[in-house]
């Protein structure tokens, strides 16, 4: 068991004796955070002795220790740490866990169990330092309840951008293709066509959409297809596009195969997810158009490691063997080529809390430190499109704010560890370890 999954389980039982927590009733009143230093995610430097304002859950003022504050703020001190932004990771899965949905197991568990699962894993998410994330995919729009749930104060966990169902072809990555005919599935997200698939965008914005996913090309942890194989075309591409932008919405498209992740990009996407085959021609096609990648290079080590023993499909280790080093290669090329990068990890493929850890595995393969914190900080906002909200420490966005103890400039890892976490002024995570 990790040190912070140990920490984890320590503070539970007593949450509410350990965690400092503005008063209800009080969220007018300042809340004032200091540190030894912050991070400056766009600049990607180190600020000394900042003191952060904090005033109805948004960051008000960002200055320097000793600057005038109200006589009645409430204060929370952290020496030693870093301040670093609230992280976003733009590719999770809150009602999956590898261990409980690996192959056939899933269907061993009531439909219910996901949500619940869900509840679990979002808390763990917003422990690790994520403070917002994007659900690209759930069923029984299990996303949209847990965003319901936190933001009435029912449950704890991160703000969450839901895709509700992603969009799937049939027969395709998206779709139930581990039975025979005999046994039929709801599979909701299932279209076909671009007037169907028009409809169907409309429908997922109808029950709480917020972002629109769909999958281009096959995957790796379906069980018949190919994961580089193209299964929409560029008019069915273009059509759940428009339908999606012309509603406000933006869209993420599952892409490994390189015509598919080219059509998407043409298509008008705004992130591509996974990336894996993409060649230099989507290079510059991402670049010319602004189209963010997110692509997933941690879970491979963890697929690999525990995937059979999770029950995994015969069929989806060995695609993983064929594309998981090549998706890391892919990524080392894009990065050079200065492709716009979002972080994105498929968190539900490997345990949800887990997030961090792929920032190594990131810099292991050819982005410096700067670049992967803001690739889930500031790019991570923009391709959100909610940089006046979340995504770096500064006046007029949400008070999200990740301590660390050391600089993680020098040494990404340490976000693996966070001593501190606060979202929108409250604090959610405190080590009682340190000061």
């Amino acid at each position: 068991m990790s040190p912070f999954r140990t920490l984890r389980l320590a503070i539970a039982p007593a949450l509410a004796g350990l965690l400092f927590h503005v008063p209800s009733g009080a969220s007018e009143r300042a809340v004032i955070v200091t540190a030894s230093y912050l991070l400056d995610a766009e600049a990607g430097v180190l600020r000394e002795a900042p003191q952060v304002t904090i005033v109805g859950g948004r960051i008000t003022a960002v200055g320097h220790q000793g600057d005038p504050v109200a006589g009645d703020a409430l204060r929370v001190d952290l020496p030693g740490l870093t301040l670093v932004p609230g992280l976003i990771d733009m590719h999770v899965h809150l009602t999956k866990d590898p261990r409980y949905d690996g192959g056939y197991r899933r269907y061993e568990r009531s439909d219910g169990f996901w949500t619940v699962l869900g509840v679990a894993n979002a808390w763990k998410t917003l422990e690790a330092g994520f403070t917002t994330v994007r659900n690209v995919g759930s069923e029984d729009y299990a996303d949209v309840a847990l965003k319901q749930g936190i933001e009435a104060g029912i449950i704890p966990g991160p703000r969450i951008v839901p895709a509700t169902y992603a969009i799937g072809a049939t027969g395709g990555h998206c779709d139930t293709t581990s039975f025979p005919p005999s046994v039929q599935t709801a599979e909701r997200g299932v279209a076909d066509g671009p007037q169907a698939l028009r409809a169907m965008v409309r429908k997922l914005r109808k029950y709480g959409a917020e972002v629109i996913k769909f999958c281009a090309t096959g995957g790796v942890l379906s069980k018949t297809d190919a994961a580089g194989a193209q299964q929409y075309s560029l008019e069915e591409m273009k059509a759940i596009v428009d339908e999606a932008h012309m509603l406000g919405l933006r869209v993420a498209v599952h892409a490994h195969g390189t015509s598919g992740i080219k059509d998407a990009i043409r298509a008008g996407a705004d992130t591509i997810e996974h990336c894996s085959l993409a060649d230099e021609e989507a290079f510059s096609l991402a670049k010319a158009r602004g189209t963010w990648f997110s692509m997933d290079i941690y879970n491979d080590d963890y697929i690999l490691a525990e995937g059979a023993r999770n029950g995994l499909f015969p069929e989806s280790l060995e695609k993983e063997r064929a594309i998981g080093r090549r998706q890391r290669e892919t990524f080392r090329a894009a990065v050079r080529a200065g492709v716009p990068m979002v972080f994105g990890t498929d968190g539900g493929v490997y345990p949800n809390g887990d997030n961090a850890r792929q920032f190594a595995t990131m810099v292991e393969w050819g982005m410096t430190p700067a670049q992967a914190i803001r690739s889930a900080t500031t790019n991570a906002a923009r391709a959100l499109g909610r940089e006046k909200d979340v995504g770096a420490i500064e006046p007029g966005r949400w008070g999200d704010i990740v301590g660390v103890e050391g600089n993680p400039l020098v040494d990404v890892r340490l976000l693996q560890h966070p001593r501190f976490v606060m979202k929108g002024g409250e604090v959610v995570l405190r080590d009682p370890s340190h000061p």
